[in-house]
Parts: structure tokens; C-alpha cells; sequence
């Protein structure tokens, strides 16, 4: 049940693309980059639902990820944090949790298993 609600409110994040409550500088930095539409809609789920709740996250979306870049992710966790809808959320907490699943993503990705 609180994956289901995790993933309704990154949905409705999502679609909204928490403008209004989003800093210029997040916004900015993924606007600019054109973030929202280089990455799958189910692999940002995917991701945050790992972040937030549990799970991982696949190779195919940790390669999305990886690709977007390190500031994209953290543009994006910090607007995500800026959201009242995430307002009993520990920022430190995530933020690490989400340091520990790009990590996790990057070794994925220059793991030789994936080439061969």
C-alpha cells in the first residue's frame, strides 16, 4: 500500500512538474538540460520509489540515470525535497540514500558483465 502512494504522489509530482514550489536554481538546472524527457516516466519512478520507499533499480534505468548525470539527480532530489507533499521526509536521509543508489548505478554500469 505505501509503494502505491509513493508512487501516486510521484506521479502527480511528476505531471506537475512541481514548478510551483520547485527552486529557480533546481528547476533551472533541469529545464535547461531538458532532464524530464531524456529519462523514462517508469524508470523515475523506479528510481524514486527506490529512494523513498524500498527497491532497487534496474540496469536499463540505472543507465538512464547515469546518463542524465550527477547534478540532474541532485537537481532533482532537492526540488523533490522542496515539495510539501514530501515535507515529513528526512532530507539527510534521502539525500544519502540517494548518493548510495547513483553509486550503485555507476558500479552497475562499468561492471564488465554488462558489456559482454
Amino acid at each position: 500500500m505505501a509503494i502505491l502512494n509513493v508512487s501516486s504522489v510521484l506521479v502527480a509530482l511528476f505531471l506537475t512538474c512541481g514548478a510551483v514550489m520547485a527552486s529557480k536554481e533546481n528547476d533551472q538546472v533541469i529545464k535547461e538540460n531538458n532532464c524530464e524527457s531524456k529519462m523514462d516516466f517508469l524508470c523515475v519512478l523506479e528510481a524514486f520509489t527506490s529512494i523513498l520507499n524500498t527497491g532497487s533499480i534496474s540496469n536499463k534505468c540505472c543507465s538512464e540515470l547515469v546518463v542524465l548525470g550527477k547534478v540532474y539527480r541532485s537537481a532533482l532530489v532537492k526540488r523533490t525535497l522542496e515539495n510539501p507533499l514530501f515535507k515529513d521526509l528526512n532530507p539527510a536521509t534521502v539525500i544519502a540514500k540517494s548518493i548510495q543508489k547513483w553509486n550503485n548505478c555507476l558500479a552497475l554500469i562499468d561492471s564488465p558483465s554488462l558489456s559482454t
